[in-house]
């Protein structure tokens, strides 16, 4: 009896060892299924589109920039803040909770106000999803001018000859203008409005009274076009000793 449990321990240990190594390919396989399983089972908020490319029109107030997602993954996911990156932007959205397959979107408004050519702008969006608590959406608006001044600011040097100088104002592609009307904030300084080299475009003949001291003025630039917008220019005489600018 004793030789016999020994021949069973000796055997039952050499089995074991065999078996052994499929053991741990058994238990790693079922760890690495385990782990798979519990990657799966996470939340996934997925954008559409992380950059939009867009083009308001002529004279608009704002625009507004829509992003859309999708819950992708099996958990809820919580947008905890959605951030802009400056104060012309505002961002809202829906909900704040998104149930897995659930779709949604952050709608961006861009005060457009007087600024024009390319502006890019960013929204950063904060969630609880452990594989991307944070997404920056980014937005791009080409704003095109009504009308393009070249240069917007004129000056002379302090004793120079008090000749007129010129302002180009010529209209965008597609946009008639007929009439510009200029004023000037200082009666120091006059401006005169001539016909250019092409419809749309008209030359500001500006000119100081003198040039013996130091002057000033803004002028106010109204095309006739609509909708009605307000453009801007500077003159200055400079005073003795100044470098030019």
């Amino acid at each position: 009896m004793g030789d016999v449990t020994l021949r069973q321990a000796l055997t039952l240990g050499a089995f074991s060892f065999l078996l052994s190594p499929m053991n741990g390919k058994r238990f790693l396989f079922l760890g690495i299924l385990g782990l798979s399983v519990a990657a799966t089972a996470q939340a996934a908020l997925v954008f559409e589109k992380t950059e939009l490319d867009l083009h308001p029109e002529m004279g608009a107030p704002t625009i507004a920039a829509v992003f859309k997602y999708e819950n992708k993954g099996d958990t809820p996911v919580h947008i905890k803040a959605v951030k802009p990156s400056c104060g012309c932007t505002t961002a809202a959205l829906a909900k704040n909770d998104v149930a897995p397959g659930e779709k949604g979107e952050i709608t961006a408004i861009f005060n457009i106000g007087d600024r024009t050519g390319v502006q890019v702008k960013t929204v950063t969006v904060e969630t609880d999803d452990p594989k991307t608590p944070q997404t920056v959406l980014t937005f791009k608006a080409t704003i095109a001018q009504m009308l393009e001044l070249q240069p917007t600011f004129v000056f002379w040097q302090a004793n120079e000859p008090a000749q007129p100088k010129t302002i180009i104002a010529k209209a965008s592609k597609g946009v008639t203008v007929n009439k510009v009307d200029v004023t000037s904030s200082s009666g120091d300084f006059t401006a005169k409005v001539e016909p250019g080299g092409a419809a749309g475009e008209f030359k500001i003949q500006v000119q100081p009274k003198d040039t013996a001291k130091p002057l000033n003025a803004t002028l106010t630039i109204k095309p006739d076009a609509k909708p009605e917008k307000v453009y801007f220019a500077s003159a200055r005489v400079m005073p003795p000793g100044t470098a030019k600018p």
